[in-house]
């Protein structure tokens, strides 16, 4: 069995992971669970029971059993990489405070996988699912909020937890939006005439008291509007107009960053306005838009055929 000792190092670790890094609860969760699955994993491999002095005996050979264990088991390449990833941030921080040569388990490669590109949507597509989201609901002020709310996805490039975060308090919109994103960044957006409007037009009309303190978007009886049911009103809406599955309310924020650089836009800037840590996760949308030409490029030139 997994000591007491080890487990509770685990769960320091997540706790700083979530406390001082500010990772998001999913990430912490995943983390978790990937680590978990390797403590376990090496314990029926050494066939005793493991304390924290097992991870400073770790092999490469011990290594890529694990891998292949876990590749034998169905885990996809990416799924592993992530994997690896938190075993690796995991034995780093343990080896800090053990006092050992983590070297082993830091040299091992993660597997290679294609890169899985973002699925934006064509400009056109993005502004009939934004005219068609405004019918999803006979209740006006329903109506108005979760048009607000996709228009600041696409307007702004905001996450959708980023959206619902907001609070009364940042009424009435400015041209500048400050937002706290991932790992607690803050970063400023500016916001288009058509997301103040939009904004502004279902602050006046939400029959809820919008409080300094309180969320902006509000569910029907009065609470913290809850994502799924954006996701939901954006579902309905792809459905009418025929979208594919990927046209989510994600995929907003993903058009938002795909029609900047198609328009000229700095991948630096965009990579600001989009909250992005690395500028390599902000380069995808570059990749997409090779991947469109390339698409036109097979299927108009005459040699291609």
């Amino acid at each position: 069995m997994i000591q007491p000792g080890l487990r509770d190092a685990l769960e320091r670790w997540l706790a700083e992971l979530a406390g001082v890094a500010g990772r998001a609860p999913k990430t912490v969760e995943a983390y978790r669970a990937d680590v978990l699955g390797f403590l376990e994993f090496l314990q029926n491999y050494e066939g005793a029971g493991l304390g924290t002095g097992a991870l400073s005996n770790l092999t490469t050979r011990t290594m890529r059993a694990w891998m292949a264990h876990e590749r034998d088991h169905g885990l996809s390449a990416r799924s592993l990489a992530r994997a690896l990833s938190a075993v690796k941030n995991f034995v780093t921080w343990m080896a800090e405070r053990e006092d050992f040569d983590p070297t082993a388990v830091l040299m091992i490669r993660a597997p290679r996988f294609a890169a899985k590109l973002p699925r934006p949507m064509e400009e056109d597509a993005a502004k009939s699912l934004l005219d068609t989201v405004e019918f999803q609901s006979t209740t006006p002020w329903v109506a108005l909020r979760d048009q607000a709310v996709v228009t600041l996805l696409y307007g702004c490039g905001l996450r959708i937890s980023e959206a619902l975060s907001l609070t009364g308090r940042d009424l009435p919109l400015g041209e500048m939006l400050r937002i706290l994103g991932k790992g607690r960044k803050e970063r400023l957006v500016p916001v288009l005439p058509a997301a103040r409007k939009a904004v502004a037009a279902y602050a006046r009309a939400c029959p809820h008291e919008l409080t300094p303190d309180g969320a902006l978007f509000r569910g029907v009886k009065g609470g913290p509007l809850n994502p799924r049911q954006i996701q939901k009103v954006v579902a309905q809406a792809r459905m009418q107009l025929g979208l594919p599955a990927s046209a989510t309310p994600h995929a907003m924020r993903h058009s938002f960053a795909t029609h900047l650089l198609n328009a000229g836009g700095d991948l630096r800037a965009i990579q600001e306005l989009l909250g992005h840590a690395s500028l390599s996760t902000t380069q995808a949308y570059t990749a997409v838009d090779t991947a469109r030409l390339m698409e036109v490029f097979e299927a108009t030139h005459p040699r291609a055929r």
